[in-house]
């Protein structure tokens, strides 16, 4: 079956779909640490679900695994280590630069590094400025990142629409220097993913020589890959775990917890009195105290979630062609869509003014205009 450039986007789309909801889950999880939930619900997105997936979809996932050149699986695994960095160090970019402008600069940066690097280094990049098909992928990349930029640009709209408090609040560390250094090492590190699958490509033959389909080609890797990123976050977050002395919570919930990590206070003594408020509530009947197997219930649910993004990227990716690597530029935007649809849904923007709903509007107008102009290249590259 040949390549269908028209179902990769639609593949990409469920991808970023997947991507901007894995959080809902995690704003259900009562009384644990960060550290603890992103842990719980890791082991599932970068352990369980690969190996289950791979296994049950592939042919012969461990001969496999076993006969890959060690070279593709050790740089499978490396990037994978950096990608995770890339992750722990995003929280510090919206530390220092805020939601909005911290989210436009590294998504950018990983737009970009993670779409051209490939073909760069592959030696392909003067090809794609010789054909048609090839600009016009280009052109879909630059305007992905145009509507990055929208996206930051209406955040930043939004930031200048709060309170002096407000901002005090959302951005207390503000530093412009500091923030747009860490952005880029978030940025490019994060693109490391790609580069991760790009390595993994013998592997992806080798599973296909053994019988699997195409389809499912990317499987295999997606196991070497996240337990890199695997490696990266247990360290942080058994790390975090000893510092704070929350390794407990695994097994219990410590009385008196019940602040929602999605609520994100920002202050400690906003935590304390969330945390009181809470108690009240539980002691009066108001409000069902934490469970700890909701809590794994709901962490496993968003781990899963989150491993769907690239169970639909690597499908997504087969149906793209010889230009497989726009692939990153469909994921990234796509992410970037349905987390503004997320925040409409959530409303979130309700009471914005009317210059910054313009901006959302072009965010989500160039975006999908960018998948598509990148698809229609793809299904250029497909004609004869």
């Amino acid at each position: 079956m040949g390549a269908n450039p028209i179902l990769g986007v639609f593949l990409h789309w469920l991808g970023g779909l997947a991507s901007a909801s894995f959080y809902v889950p995690y704003r259900k999880v009562r009384g644990w640490s960060w550290e603890t939930y992103w842990l719980a619900g890791g082991i599932v997105s970068w352990i369980f679900a690969p190996w289950i997936m791979a296994a049950l979809l592939t042919r012969d996932l461990l001969p496999v695994l076993h006969a890959a050149p060690a070279s593709s699986v050790f740089w499978a695994y490396l990037f994978g280590v950096l990608w995770g960095l890339g992750g722990l160090t995003f929280g510090l970019t919206m530390r220092y630069l805020g939601l909005s402008l911290g989210m436009a600069v590294a998504l950018g940066y990983t737009a970009v590094f993670g779409t051209l690097v490939p073909p760069i280094f592959h030696g392909q990049f003067s090809q794609l400025l010789a054909q048609k098909s090839g600009i016009i992928i280009l052109v879909g990349v630059a305007i992905c990142v145009l509507g990055i930029l929208f996206a930051g640009a209406a955040g930043i709209s939004k930031e200048n629409e709060l309170s002096h408090e407000q901002k005090l609040a959302s951005i207390r560390e503000f530093n412009l220097k500091l923030g747009l250094g860490v952005a880029t090492f978030c940025g490019i590190m994060s693109s490391c993913f790609a580069f991760g699958l790009d390595a993994g490509n013998p592997i992806k033959a080798l599973t296909v020589a053994h019988g699997t389909s195409t389809m499912w080609q990317g499987l295999p890797v997606l196991v070497v890959v996240l337990a890199g990123g695997f490696t990266t976050n247990f360290v942080w977050c058994a790390a975090l775990n000893l510092r704070n002395r929350s390794y407990g919570e695994y097994l219990r919930i410590p009385s008196g917890a019940g602040v929602a990590p999605g609520e994100h206070p920002s202050l400690e003594n906003a935590i304390d009195a969330a945390s009181t408020e809470m108690a009240l509530e539980i002691s009066a009947g108001k409000r069902n105290p934490p469970s700890l197997t909701l809590n794994y219930l709901f962490s496993a649910l968003a781990g899963a979630t989150w491993y769907m993004q690239f169970f639909f990227y690597t499908m997504g990716e087969t149906q793209m062609g010889r230009y497989k690597f726009s692939s990153w530029t469909l994921h990234m935007a796509s992410i970037i869509i349905f987390s503004t649809l997320w925040g409409i849904a959530l409303k979130e923007w309700k009471g914005v003014s009317r210059r910054t709903k313009v901006l959302v509007f072009l965010t989500l107008l160039t975006l999908v205009g960018s998948t598509l102009i990148v698809g229609y290249g793809n299904f250029l590259g497909q004609q004869p």
